[in-house]
């Protein structure tokens, strides 16, 4: 009898040491619902919700997706009725997080796991995470145009209307490339001055631009790298340059609302998606991984021989009510 109340105590105390050495594990299982706003392409963010949900069974997701600048109009009428429904926003650039980190609207997430990511590609108070490098390029019909290396070759008045171009005030990627292209000399605004006058609208998001070239409706696209190559590997007749003046780039960045309902499955969302099996995902899905240790997909040119243009996104906060502005301005909006 003393020998068993003696192994119940040594099994309770085991219990007791075990329950003591992993208590974040259990207090920090998530569960409940997350809300997730996202820019992604459909059939990308049902990936990114499955795979996310097989890895947090005790989460159930609710998710939207549209255009950045749509959810951004949902959210800031949400914000303005004091009912705002999600907890993370997936999107496709910085400067519109950047404005919602001004405002006070973004929860800092300090222990958020970025050792294996570069300090360029997040911000620097951790409101929010970059989780790939998409770079916005020359798109052209294999059938009907030559390889053009210059965004300024796409002016040419033989290009007339023949060049797609996804409009900033819809597109994410598209608004971040107008603030790299008219702060990099080489581009500027002569380069959305000299599409206007030689017939080029843009409008929507890389989807139908992407269409337009492999259709050949179009024959020069301006278009993000992931979606032509994966568009080339279906089979569409459509290639990509990495222009001479530099390509810019958008990370898809993960963040977290102040107003966050379910902080807990919010932070496991970032968690996951800057995780070895969540960038393995980004690769999968044909992106260009954040975490360099991860390998990109066939098709992508290395880093080392690409030029990327870098954006002061402070800079495109403040400025980006007067660009949009402008650029609606050239365009006759």
């Amino acid at each position: 009898m003393h020998m068993l109340n003696k192994i119940k105590r040594t099994s309770a105390t085991l219990a007791l040491t075990v329950a003591l050495s992993v208590p974040a594990f259990a207090a920090d299982t998530a569960s409940g619902k997350l809300v997730i706003y996202t820019s992604q392409a459909p059939e990308i963010a049902q990936q990114t919700i499955d795979a996310f949900k097989a890895a947090n069974p005790n989460i159930q997701v609710e998710w939207t997706r549209n255009g950045t600048t749509q959810l951004m109009n949902v959210l800031q009428t949400e914000m303005m009725a004091g009912d705002v429904k999600a907890d993370v926003l997936l999107v496709a650039d910085s400067i519109n997080l950047g404005a919602l980190k001004k405002d006070g609207k973004l929860m800092a997430y300090a222990d958020a796991p970025v050792g294996n990511i570069s300090a360029n590609y997040y911000d620097k108070d951790k409101t929010w995470f970059g989780t790939k490098i998409i770079a916005t390029v020359i798109a052209f019909n294999t059938k009907n145009a030559k390889p053009a290396d210059s965004w300024m070759a796409l002016t040419d008045p033989q290009n007339k209307g023949q060049v797609a171009v996804p409009s900033p005030l819809y597109s994410g990627a598209a608004l971040y490339h107008l603030h790299t292209a008219i702060n990099t000399p080489d581009i500027g605004w002569a380069f959305y001055q000299k599409l206007a006058a030689n017939g080029i609208t843009p409008e929507g998001g890389n989807g139908p631009a992407l269409k337009a070239v492999a259709s050949g409706m179009a024959k020069y696209g301006v278009i993000t790298d992931a979606d032509i190559i994966r568009a080339k590997k279906q089979g569409s007749p459509i290639d990509l340059v990495y222009p001479k003046e530099g390509a810019s780039f958008v990370t898809e960045p993960v963040a977290i609302l102040s107003g966050a309902h379910n902080v807990p499955a919010a932070k496991a969302f970032v968690d996951f998606m800057l995780s070895p099996q969540g960038q393995q995902l980004v690769a999968k899905q044909g992106n260009r991984p954040i975490d360099a240790s991860v390998a990109a997909p066939e098709g992508f040119a290395p880093m080392d021989s690409i030029k990327l243009l870098t954006l002061d996104s402070d800079k495109a906060v403040a400025d980006d009510k007067e660009v949009r502005a402008r650029f609606t301005e050239i365009f006759g909006g």
